[in-house]
């Protein structure tokens, strides 16, 4: 607990929420013990972490078990809504949920799926993950809150440990609305010449046209309508990691939103068979994250494949321009089976343009952008008049 010093003010959290911070430190609750939820979303990176690995994707709780995305940052994910369609340009798409695949509806139900999966968590069943929690030196406190008897039926109890990780990751802790930005949109605070630029090249379509998907809403005076995502998927044909263990399998391929399995109960991920490929017109697909505190939350993209925040950027402006510049041989769109490149978006601006076509973006617009994109960290102290 001594890593939440300066971090976290327990002192304005409830007694259930004070819970699922304990929950979420616990690094007893994995088999065998060694992580929590907080390894691989440390509050010191924004709720990111990746278990401090350097490869992109996370390790587990044992020594030779990887994930196989970037673990997302957990922060404003109380933002997001159920999984669903929303109507863009005049047609409906997918948007919402949790996780890349928007495969959890709900908070309590992203809780509940990491202490089952073999390559995170890797409890065998509930009553394994209650047993731990039943010997936690907070498990007085646990039955304070939840009932005498809440550790004599397991599910009941799983109910219990996702319900108060989930009122934790409600808190303003996940959610504090507290960056230049905000200040700025406040009337606390004014951006630099260089960071007003970047918020320029970021909003024109005919320029960075980011805030197509990471939306945002410089008019209002509300922080909370610039939560720069739409909570939509997109196909964006990134550069195929060798970094990822599982990518040394040239036939796995990680397709995203049409192999998503809804969690149901605790709902285990397939291990021996990938799942049934649902719409072969998502793909590939992959849901927006937020922009904010971007620049704590690296490595970038599902796949973790870029590190440094002006290579993420610049890939969207030049992807189409020099595809040679991310792709082996400059054949673009390698991480994805050559049957659904017809499902990454080749239209969109800055997209649109072709090989050696000028970008839309400079590289000073390039760098302005990123400048901008640091007014997103949270923590913000405006100077005083």
């Amino acid at each position: 607990m001594l890593l939440l010093a300066g971090v976290i003010d327990q002192t304005s959290l409830t007694p259930r929420e004070q819970l699922g911070l304990r929950l979420f430190f616990d690094s007893s609750l994995s088999e065998p013990a060694g992580i929590a939820c907080a390894s691989c979303h440390d509050p010191r990176r924004a709720f990111t972490g990746n278990n401090n690995t350097m490869i992109g994707v996370a390790l587990g709780s044992r020594s030779d078990q990887f994930g196989t995305r970037d673990a997302p940052t957990i922060m404003y994910l109380a933002t997001s809504p159920r999984f669903g369609t929303v109507e863009r340009n005049g047609k409906r798409v997918p948007a919402g949920g949790h996780f890349w695949d928007g495969r959890a509806d709900t908070l309590e139900e992203q809780a509940r799926q990491p202490f089952f999966n073999p390559v995170e968590m890797n409890n065998a069943d509930p009553s394994a993950l209650i047993a731990k929690v039943a010997k936690a030196e907070y498990a007085d406190a646990f039955r304070k809150a939840w009932g005498e008897s809440i550790f004599s039926n397991p599910e009941s109890a799983l109910d219990a440990v996702v319900a108060s990780i989930a009122a934790f990751e409600r808190t303003s802790v996940f959610q504090p609305f507290t960056s230049k930005f905000d200040h700025v949109l406040r009337g606390q605070a004014k951006f630099t010449e260089r960071e007003q630029r970047g918020l320029s090249s970021f909003t024109l379509p005919q320029k960075g046209n980011c805030a197509h998907c990471h939306s945002v809403d410089v008019a209002s005076r509300s922080p909370q309508k610039s939560l720069f995502t739409d909570f939509s998927f997109r196909a964006l044909g990134l550069p195929r990691s060798t970094r990822i263990p599982k990518n040394a399998d040239p036939a796995f391929v990680d397709l995203g939103l049409c192999e998503r399995v809804p969690v149901a109960g605790v709902t285990l991920p397939v291990t021996a068979a990938k799942p049934a490929v649902t719409d072969p017109a998502t793909c590939g697909f992959f849901k927006t994250p937020t922009l904010r505190n971007i620049t704590l939350t690296a490595p970038y993209m599902h796949n973790g494949f870029f590190d440094n925040l002006r290579d993420a950027v610049a890939f969207y402006a030049t992807r189409d321009t020099d595809p040679a510049r991310w792709f082996p041989g400059g054949k673009k769109f390698d991480d994805l089976p050559a049957r659904y490149h017809a499902n990454v978006d080749v239209d969109t601006p800055p997209y649109q343009r072709r090989a050696q076509q000028r970008p839309q973006l400079t590289n000073e617009e390039i760098d302005d952008i990123v400048e901008f994109l640091y007014t997103l960290t949270d923590g913000y102290q405006p100077k005083s008049k």
